[in-house]
């Protein structure tokens, strides 16, 4: 990943979902809680308290300040579901123990 957590470098393996959100959106924290637990390790940026977390949601996002919103070694998703996240995962960091979909109860 690079530094900002919107990219990825070829040889850098994944090790955390990078998880954009903002306080009082509840579909970021349903979307945590699942994550969370299917045992999805997480890095979280507030855009309200980081504006560079903000221009790269905008950047993913149309221009807008939609969250939440979720980048996954190459792959980018708007308010994407568990199971989106969890397959893009899997396609980017294997090695990662990380819960089977029939534990998402979606």
């Amino acid at each position: 990943m690079t530094s900002d957590g919107a990219g990825a470098t070829p040889d850098a393996p994944v090790d955390a979902v990078e998880f954009y959100w903002r306080p009082g959106c509840m579909f970021c924290k349903h979307l945590e809680w699942r994550l969370r637990r299917a045992r999805v390790p997480l890095r979280h940026h507030n855009i309200w308290e980081d504006p560079d977390a903000a221009a790269i949601v905008r950047s993913i996002a149309s221009g807008n300040e939609t969250v939440p919103t979720v980048v996954v070694g190459t792959e980018r998703f708007v308010n994407p579901s568990a199971r989106e996240v969890l397959d893009a995962l899997r396609r980017q960091a294997p090695q990662l123990d990380v819960a089977a979909d029939a534990d998402l109860d979606e």
